[in-house]
């Protein structure tokens, strides 16, 4: 059986510069990033890359109608993509790795294989998606109202690259969201039946580097958050490799109607789930990995076991506020749509849960965080 996957060569430097002098950055390659990423970074390296910029095609998670759009502009044919940016950038930029005429809707429903034709970079400036060493790729998909996921081997990167000096000047907000990502990552895929010894290895160690983190800033202040800024990007390429190989469940599915109806960050909205799908876990199984999991967490937090997530829940209030789901916009009404939705699209992550969540259950932890 196997033990554990890891595609992508991984690479570490302090300097921009050393990263582009070592992988000779220049005509035929694409960097697909944001501005205000690539202007402070790259632009003083004065590179013969072409450089497309997201937000130019559009705001927020990464869509059916962004990529479409950056196709009819991106259209050379490149060597090598290199993605610099968070979540968005990096699952857009998997996309045009492969053959570019397929359609995404017939890739994303598994109607089409996709096929990869370029080299592919990812460097991450977040510590939250994990996507650098993930074969996934998320869009939202407008007419549908929610987001499907693309997972094949096609979309790993042949490498990931990890520069912490890209994290350094990272919103607040942003830090919060990517960083409970992580810790969403890593805790779902250690809770996942797909797991193992070693995917948990990696799962584990994230949410020991992602908490002991967050204990520092509470204790210090955010004005401590950059010096933190490699620990975290080590906790989330940690909590990648572990749901790569494990996956992702229940929270990350039933948060995909929420992001992809009122347009919440990734991040942000498996928080807004979290605690819930948590907590009725609880009230069906407690034994287990769950149990292991709560002495973990507990030892991280120096709390009695029974206390563990409710000590989590605290420290994870002073990283970010837990908001219920009708400030975000969502209509009673849309709890049985929402269930009918994940029920419908989200089988490839309800198949990791860990115990199997019924009709009613998914409708009732709906129902708590309204």
């Amino acid at each position: 059986m196997q033990e554990l996957i890891i595609k992508p060569d991984i690479f570490r430097y302090d300097r921009t510069e050393d990263f582009v002098r070592e992988f000779k950055i220049g005509k035929g390659d694409l960097i697909l990033t944001n501005q205000y990423i690539y202007e402070p970074y790259f632009k003083k390296l004065n590179l013969e890359c072409d450089a497309a910029f997201q937000e130019n095609y559009g705001s927020g998670e990464p869509s059916d109608v962004m990529v479409e759009t950056m196709r009819k502009d991106i259209n050379k044919d490149y060597r090598r993509v290199i993605g610099v940016g968070g979540g968005t950038v990096l699952d857009i930029a998997k996309l045009f790795a492969l053959e570019t005429g397929a359609s995404l809707t017939d890739l994303y429903n598994g109607k089409i294989q996709p096929v990869k034709k370029r080299k592919l970079i990812l460097i991450p400036t977040t510590c939250g998606t994990g996507s650098e060493v993930t074969n996934i790729s998320i869009l939202a998909f407008h007419r549908l109202e929610t987001k499907k996921g693309l997972a094949s081997d096609a979309l790993y990167a042949d490498t990931a690259v990890l520069l912490p000096q890209l994290l350094g000047s990272l919103p607040k907000k942003v830090f919060a969201a990517s960083s409970i990502d992580a810790l969403i990552h890593a805790i779902e895929s250690s809770l996942s039946p797909k797991a193992n010894t070693t995917t948990r290895m990696f799962g584990y160690k994230a949410i020991e580097m992602i908490l002991k983190g967050y204990q520092k800033i509470a204790e210090k202040g955010d004005g401590v958050r950059p010096l933190l800024s490699e620990q975290f990007l080590l906790a989330s390429n940690y909590a990648g490799i572990a749901f790569g190989n494990a996956g992702c469940a229940a929270v990350h599915a039933l948060s995909y109607p929420l992001g992809a109806a009122y347009h919440v960050a990734h991040g942000e909205s498996n928080y807004a789930l979290f605690s819930g799908v948590m907590k009725n876990y609880l009230e069906i199984k407690t034994d287990g990995e769950m149990q292991k999991l709560k002495q973990w967490i507990s030892w991280i937090l120096e709390c009695r076991e029974t206390e563990a997530f409710q000590k989590l829940d605290e420290l994870l209030g002073h990283i970010m506020k837990r908001k219920p789901l009708h400030e975000y916009g969502m209509k009673e009404k849309e709890i049985e749509l929402f269930t009918d939705s994940v029920l419908q699209n989200q089988q490839r992550l309800l198949a990791n849960n860990f115990v199997e969540l019924s009709r009613d259950r998914i409708m009732k932890i709906y129902k708590e965080l309204f």
